[in-house]
């Protein structure tokens, strides 16, 4: 699970990053990022803004539970942000707790979807926002962050119920943006730079979890 790393991940609004260091070459350095900040934003002016559905979820047959919005990003990937990739977690504690600190607006991190033991998901975050979860910035603007109730160092957290629709989970998140079904696109969070998290951890099948995402009709090639 992400810890608070809202300040690791250099996600601000661009209020606090246009900073004033002077000379020239900063100034044209602030316009340039004030530019590509414009840019990815066009759609906050009134009018223009993406119409959002409250409840709303990407995933059919998820609940919807919203996280704090302290622990994400309001954004329209793919179209400001290109989403390729998929990010495993695991909770490190039980499903309950998950949801509670991703409600919880000091915690400074969140995923998109938690998968239970039993199989359900629950989506806390939309596709289309930018998640606190990967604890590095470019990874969290081009990722979908999935947790996964349980312990690292407890295989039997690792129920059959939740690879199944956990797969299924990934299979269409990999559809719906033609992410490749590879261990490149879809990695887990201790493989993401920067971290300091072992999760999935070493009882984390891939093998099982790759051949499962395959077989989703749904999956890209």
């Amino acid at each position: 699970m992400g810890e608070k790393q809202a300040s690791t991940d250099g996600d601000r609004r661009i209020g606090r990053r246009a900073l004033l260091i002077g000379g020239t070459a900063a100034a044209v350095g602030s316009a340039v990022l004030a530019r590509d900040e414009l840019a990815r934003l066009w759609w906050r002016a009134p009018g223009v803004e993406k119409p959002r559905v409250q409840g709303a979820v990407d995933f059919r047959g998820a609940q919807w539970v919203a996280a704090s919005d302290a622990n994400w990003r309001r954004a329209d990937r793919p179209d400001d942000y290109g989403i390729d990739m998929v990010v495993i977690h695991v909770t490190q504690g039980s499903f309950a707790s998950a949801v509670k600190v991703f409600q919880d607006p000091g915690h400074g991190a969140a995923a998109h979807y938690i998968v239970r033991k039993d199989g359900h998901i629950t989506q806390m975050i939309r596709e289309l926002d930018v998640a606190y979860h990967a604890g590095n910035r470019a990874y969290n603007e081009r990722s979908v962050g999935i947790e996964h109730e349980g312990f690292v160092d407890r295989p039997e957290d690792f129920t059959d119920e939740m690879y199944a629709a956990s797969a299924r989970l990934t299979a269409g998140i990999c559809a719906r943006y033609a992410i490749p079904v590879d261990r490149e696109h879809i990695i887990g969070h201790v493989e993401v730079p920067g971290t300091d998290h072992t999760d999935p951890g070493e009882h984390w099948d891939w093998d099982r979890y790759m051949r499962l995402v395959r077989k989703v009709p749904s999956a890209s090639a």
